[in-house]
């Protein structure tokens, strides 16, 4: 009798510990999309903080040029740091679910690990098309001005 109420126990300690991971699994999706958000947001200013100077008539143009190259290799380096955190997600992600589907091997039904066995594993793009793979594609094409930016300058200051 004593076994029956530690499975009991365990069986209650295990759900509830379940349903929280699960939740932490969703704010780690919602601060992803956060830090997107933001990154966008940081890449948009630094454009237009270049319009605001090269809209200035009395800049110095090699002073311009030298706001240009820092401009295009500030936009670089957030775009780098932006994909590096898009991975850091990835992974963690992969790691909550990968602690989710083992729990879900002591519980009555196991619902994301069903889900993830009807898209394929992800192995499939015509079930299930993995949105870091898009996602990891829009730091790379915010980052293309300024790579275009930064050549432009450094053309300028060299010739």
């Amino acid at each position: 009798m004593d076994t029956t109420k530690n499975e009991t126990e365990y069986s209650k300690q295990l759900l509830e510990q379940y349903k929280l991971y699960v939740q932490m699994a969703d704010n780690i999706s919602q601060r992803r999309q956060q830090a997107n958000q933001f990154y966008i947001s940081l890449l948009s200013a630094l454009i237009a903080i270049l319009a605001v100077v090269i809209d200035k008539d009395s800049a110095e143009l090699a002073d311009m040029r030298l706001i240009i190259l820092l401009i295009s290799v500030m936009g670089i380096i957030i775009s780098t740091i932006w994909n590096i955190n898009i991975n850091s997600y990835r992974q963690l992600n992969t790691g909550k679910f990968k602690v989710i589907h083992e729990m879900e091997k002591d519980l009555p039904y196991p619902c994301y690990d069903k889900e993830w066995e009807f898209l394929g594993g992800g192995q499939n793009s015509k079930k299930y098309f993995q949105l870091t793979r898009v996602e990891r594609w829009i730091p790379i094409i915010f980052s293309l001005p300024y790579w275009l930016l930064f050549l432009y300058s450094v053309a300028q200051l060299l010739g």
